[in-house]
């Protein structure tokens, strides 16, 4: 599948079905944890599980706006592409990132042996009981999963804005005096 097609394809699907309700932190990292079920393609009516994490940081150095670094998304793997490929294809239809460092471990990947319909309970379900406030659990295509948890970490940021405006805004104050 060719990088349009799977992003195309990622739009279309990615269902955000359990945000993450904490907010991301305003001056140090956050880690995003996820869970990202996709209907699996080679065991028909099962369930793909990837479990990971994307950790959101200042990167080391000063970047120029608009420049966010992707680590971790296996886009070089599952693409083709190159970060700066990548870049330049979001930036062209519009869609823009922070300049930060968005860094994606994935855990775990598991198959769980029922339809998508049914995981989505099960884990919505074990999320609640347990109290999760840290984790999203999210729906996308398997074949282009980077695309769905940049999706998810866009809304993250976009839930966040309001209140990372406010903090800036008293720690300015604060500073002056």
């Amino acid at each position: 599948m060719n990088i349009q097609d799977a992003w195309e394809k990622a739009l279309k699907t990615t269902k955000i079905i359990r945000p993450r309700p904490k907010e991301l932190q305003t001056f140090e990292a956050t880690e995003v944890p996820y869970i990202l079920l996709s209907e699996s393609s080679v065991n028909l009516g099962d369930t793909v599980i990837r479990k990971g994490q994307v950790t959101v940081e200042k990167p080391a150095i000063v970047m120029p706006s608009n420049l966010p670094q992707f680590e971790g998304f296996d886009f070089e793997q599952g693409f083709h592409s190159g970060q700066d490929m990548i870049l330049n294809f979001l930036l062209v239809r519009g869609v823009t990132f922070p300049s930060l460092k968005y860094n994606n471990k994935t855990y775990s990947l598991d198959i769980y042996e029922g339809h998508l319909e049914k995981a989505v309970g099960h884990y919505s379900d074990k999320l609640q009981r347990g109290e999760d406030v840290h984790s999203g659990l999210v729906v996308g295509p398997e074949d282009s999963w980077q695309f769905s948890i940049l999706i998810f970490i866009a809304t993250q940021i976009m839930r966040s804005a309001d209140s990372d405006i406010k903090r800036l805004l008293e720690r300015f104050r604060e500073e002056r005096g």
